[in-house]
């Protein structure tokens, strides 16, 4: 069963305080969960205000369901990034197969 996992590295310029970045990671979390059937987490530790690194995860039975619906969460992402003051920096992604 295929599994998608797509890492989106985020730059957040205003951020002035970890409150800041907080706010920002924790909205991009909530939208991208509720907007697509997915499984979204912080993979680093708040050590710059500046930037965050966010891991999506998706399984389906079908990799050509798989392929499209990361298409869209990326184009999401940099949407929602865009709305809340940040820029996705780079984003990239992979299978695995199990």
């Amino acid at each position: 069963m295929p599994v998608a996992h797509l890492t989106l590295e985020l730059r957040i310029e205003h951020a002035q305080s970890l409150k800041d970045r907080r706010q920002v990671v924790r909205s991009m979390k909530d939208q991208l969960r509720q907007g697509f059937n997915i499984s979204v987490a912080e993979m680093d530790e708040a050590v710059t205000w500046q930037s965050a690194t966010l891991g999506v995860v998706a399984i389906s039975h079908s990799r050509q369901y798989l392929h499209g619906l990361i298409d869209e969460v990326e184009r999401a992402a940099r949407r929602m990034a865009n709305e809340l003051g940040a820029e996705l920096a780079d984003s990239f992604w992979d299978y695995l197969e199990g």
